[in-house]
């Protein structure tokens, strides 16, 4: 980055942070804090091990020194402006879930458009949340658009905070569906004298791979014979006998799947059960970043500032306004709308944001102040002369 565009953007977003406000998060006095300042070149220097004291006044401290990127500590300690991190006295931390679109299976960041990444994130991101409330049931969750390419939910449960590494680790093996053994989903239960074998219909990944078996059993009873066969065949593991059994099954005993009752077609739909385990697995799971949940001393950023990345705002979002936010619109600094700028490009580019499609052309180009600061924070461009 030059000198010029550094400078300008240091300058706009200190502009920004002259009329904003970052709210802090709880207990704020006993976390971390850290920030990257617009230095020259094109490395970056982390600023941490930083106490609230040290800021002074957060609101003047923004205005004056208009961070790149700004963030606190996940972790509460007694001293957290210790230099070092044995120094600081770990007491507790949030439980944080962080989803980037860079790490999402089939999503290639050189052939994704933006929308496109945000879109497939935001699709994540509710996968993750029916786990947090289903399965974990939760209670103090905050949601957060991170600004770039991702979301980050913030658990402060009580009952979560003084967990250790390993035990998060659980938690996201859980999530991701890792090591998920299928006949776990399955329990014996006895019934007038008798046992069977049935799928766990109470809730968590049990209860999935049970929404996923009535549904197909639902789907195979609309089809013919034929059909039916070749659709259960696609299944790895299901060949023409299996084929079979498992049809004649469903439709002699269709209450039986309902019930989640895998012995009734014999081992045919155990192996149905185990290929749509699989199946819901691969789809189901929210793809989380396991290092950042894991990490008990985490810096994430702090909602309210700019992303240096973007120039857009790191958004926290109501859970009940969560499926209509839109990034592109929501998460575009009003201090950034109503002006055009000049930038220079070595390429053809298209921006889409505040709802407007904005297309660049190698060469210098006026361009909405938004699409502006996008572009030249990503790298993309260079502040061009006003005159």
């Amino acid at each position: 980055m030059d000198d010029r565009t550094r400078e300008y953007l240091k300058g706009r977003f200190g502009d920004y942070y002259r009329r904003a406000s970052p709210a802090l998060p709880p207990d704020a006095n006993l976390r971390e804090w850290g920030h990257i300042p617009w230095t020259p070149g094109s490395g970056t220097t982390m600023l941490r091990h930083q106490s609230l004291y040290d800021l002074g006044d957060v609101d003047t401290f923004f205005a004056d020194n208009a961070p790149r990127h700004a963030y606190f500590s996940a972790a509460r300690y007694d001293d957290p402006g210790a230099s070092t991190m044995s120094g600081k006295g770990w007491r507790s931390a949030d439980l944080v879930f962080d989803l980037d679109a860079d790490h999402l299976p089939g999503v290639d960041p050189e052939t994704t458009s933006y929308p496109e990444m945000l879109a497939e994130c935001k699709a994540a991101l509710l996968r993750l949340l029916d786990f947090l409330d289903d399965d974990f049931a939760f209670d103090d969750l905050t949601v957060v658009f991170s600004g770039g390419r991702g979301y980050h939910v913030h658990v402060r449960d009580e009952s979560v905070r003084e967990l250790n590494s390993d035990a998060r680790r659980e938690i996201v093996d859980y999530v991701r569906a890792i090591d998920l053994d299928a006949e776990g989903l399955i329990r014996t239960v006895s019934e007038r004298g008798t046992t069977k074998r049935v799928l766990r219909t109470e809730g968590g990944w049990g209860a999935r791979v049970h929404e996923a078996l009535v549904e197909y059993a639902d789907d195979l009873r609309d089809m013919d014979d034929e059909e039916a066969r070749e659709r259960l065949m696609e299944l790895d593991g299901i060949g023409e006998g299996r084929a079979e059994t498992i049809r004649g099954a469903f439709e002699r005993n269709p209450t039986a799947v309902r019930e989640g009752n895998v012995e009734a077609g014999g081992p045919g739909v155990r192996r149905l059960v185990s290929a749509l385990a699989a199946r819901v697995t691969a789809t189901d799971t929210a793809p989380i970043d396991e290092p950042v949940t894991t990490d008990t001393r985490r810096l994430i950023r702090l909602p309210g500032t700019l992303h240096g990345g973007s120039g857009l705002v790191v958004t926290p979002i109501e859970r009940d306004a969560l499926a209509d936010f839109d990034p592109l619109r929501d998460a575009v600094p009003d201090r950034f709308a109503g002006r055009e700028i000049r930038i220079e490009t070595d390429a053809d580019r298209t921006v889409e944001l505040n709802g407007e499609r904005v297309r660049v052309e190698p060469g210098r180009n006026a361009v909405p102040e938004f699409a502006g600061v996008f572009l030249m924070a990503r790298g993309e461009a260079r502040k061009a002369p006003e005159r």
